[in-house]
């Protein structure tokens, strides 16, 4: 979330963010429990739920930063897997994640990604994503649709027949028809809004599994 900073003073809004923050139940727990970020606990619970990512695994860790996903994941797939994680954004390193810097819609980033897969197909990519929200619904929620589909049009790429592709996604215009792209190309599509997410968010997972054979 982007400060608003008016005065050189914290706006009341985001003074009130940053209480509910501090107060916040998961960030608490992630900060107890070494996570880096509290949305851990979202990947935790759908990992729990449909147990996607599995040992040897290689997963694609979109917007990875500041790394709670690549950090689970790491410990999934263990030391005979691969995780690359992508950030346009620094991200201190982790034990068993290959980290990425650079916006992966770029062709130079995408040929070094392809270069540290060495051949590999990817299993799973994962994009917890979002854009800076400025608070305006009409300006958001078009810029996090097109990300998700960006993120959809690079796991095309890149996942083997039987891959899964997991993505956050913000509910309302455009959703629909966001969701149906992924029906059709994937043989599954599984729904969940898990309950790290909080309850006022209008996020939403989508994970599509089984990348059709016709793509």
């Amino acid at each position: 979330m982007a400060t608003r900073i008016t005065n050189n003073k914290l706006s009341k809004s985001s003074k009130a963010w940053m209480r509910e923050h501090l107060d916040d139940f998961y960030v608490k727990k992630a900060h107890k429990e070494g996570y880096r970020a509290r949305a851990a606990y979202k990947l935790l619970e759908i990992q729990e739920k449909y147990h996607l990512i599995k040992p040897g695994m290689t997963v694609v860790d979109l917007g990875a930063a500041p790394g709670s996903w690549s950090q689970i994941a790491g410990k999934l797939v263990g030391s005979k897997g691969l995780v690359v994680a992508s950030d346009i954004l620094h991200m201190d390193a982790l034990p068993d994640v290959t980290f990425l810097q650079g916006d992966f819609r770029e062709q130079a980033v995408f040929d070094e990604l392809l270069k540290i897969l060495n051949g590999r197909p990817v299993d799973v990519v994962i994009s917890d994503m979002a854009p800076n929200t400025s608070g305006n619904t009409s300006v958001d929620q078009p810029r996090m649709i097109y990300l998700c589909e960006l993120a959809l049009d690079f796991a095309t790429r890149v996942l083997g027949p039987k891959g899964q592709f997991l993505v956050k996604v913000f509910q309302g215009e455009g959703f629909d028809e966001y969701r149906k792209s992924i029906v059709d190309t994937f043989d599954v599509l599984k729904t969940t809004k898990p309950d790290a997410s909080r309850a006022r968010s209008k996020e939403v997972y989508l994970l599509g599994q089984g990348r059709k054979k016709s793509l």
